[in-house]
């Protein structure tokens, strides 16, 4: 495979990949405008664990052996508590402002895939991350809206929550023969079963949904979670966990511009320009390694290895090679699946 190819299965990688925060955007704005108020809880089990379930039946395949206590880690890390609590700073904060939070999650995820993968940062993604929180500081402390300490907090711990979950699911990759969509339904069901219990002791019974609250739902469970995770979970199996967090900074950009647009919400100048600020560091955060191995470029993040390496892991290995062997067929299936 040439370098070219290379390069342009992988930027179709991350556009794809990218357009999982892009959607993630629309949260906010979903749920301040057509969900219940006051539910944050209540709203994250009703957009993981029916997508989940629904997943759970259409692919028929259930985790066994370690993989039990993988899905419910991973499961709580990318569903349980972060839906909880994005959804605490969605109610709590408008929704630039608590979208923009999850612009941190790329520096989260440099200090965990240093702790989990052994994977020094490289300098230029630390300063795409530096660049990054500039950036949400510029929109979160220069804006005009009012800011709520626990919303904040809350989108800041959830940014936390979902980088570890990112670096663990490359960390661990997947059993033989499961895809992405499979995993999918793995985590989401294990995070709505962990928010279940939590939502009735919290927030008490169901509240009633009228039609917008219904089709509010229905886009988070369908769009929003099954169909946006699913490319979410493959992207992570083709690149590097770290370029995949560096893809968040695209959902404040969204939010943003959508709580402008939609929703009214002023932006001062100085917001944009932070705005801008976050895209230009999911850029700077892709941008193509110095050459390599006499003068062979690598692929942004690309893991360029030699024939024979003892650095490697032969769990590693199996792992890798089990991401790569059960794509094609996930697509195929996904394909008359979602």
């Amino acid at each position: 495979m040439t370098t070219a190819t290379r390069s342009t299965g992988y930027a179709g990688t991350l556009a794809l990949t990218a357009l999982t925060p892009i959607v993630w955007g629309s949260t906010y704005a979903v749920t301040t405008e057509l969900l219940p108020p006051d539910r944050p809880l209540f709203t994250a089990l009703m957009r993981a664990l029916p997508a989940g379930l629904v997943l759970l039946a259409l692919t028929r395949v259930l985790p066994h052996g370690k993989w039990l206590s993988r899905a419910a880690v991973l499961g709580v890390l990318n569903i349980g508590a972060f839906f909880p609590l994005l959804f605490l700073a969605a109610y709590r904060l408008p929704g630039g402002v608590a979208g923009v939070l999850g612009a941190v999650a790329p520096m989260f995820a440099l200090g965990f895939a240093a702790v989990l993968l052994a994977e020094a940062p490289a300098r230029r993604k630390v300063i795409a991350g530096v660049v990054g929180v500039f950036g949400v500081s510029l929109v979160v402390l220069r804006g005009s809206a009012e800011l709520d300490l626990i919303g904040v907090l809350a989108g800041l711990a959830g940014a936390a929550s979902m980088a570890a979950g990112t670096v663990l699911t490359k960390k661990w990759g997947r059993p033989d023969g499961v895809g992405p969509l499979v995993m999918t339904g793995w985590q989401l069901t294990a995070g709505g079963l962990f928010i279940a219990p939590l939502a009735l002791l919290i927030e008490g019974a169901p509240p009633a949904l009228d039609g917008e609250a219904i089709g509010g739902y229905l886009y988070l469970g369908i769009i929003g979670t099954a169909l946006a995770y699913w490319l979410w979970f493959r992207g992570i199996s083709r690149v590097p966990a770290t370029s995949v967090a560096f893809l968040g900074l695209l959902s404040p950009v969204s939010a943003a511009v959508i709580g402008w647009i939609a929703l009214g919400q002023a932006l001062t100048t100085l917001q944009i320009v932070g705005l801008g600020v976050a895209l230009a560091a999911t850029v700077f955060g892709q941008l193509p390694s110095k050459p390599v191995d006499g003068g062979s470029e690598r692929v942004a993040g690309e893991q360029v290895l030699p024939a024979s390496t003892g650095s490697v892991s032969a769990e590693r290995r199996s792992d890798a090679e089990s991401n790569v062997n059960s794509v094609a067929p996930e697509l195929v299936s996904a394909t008359t699946r979602v």
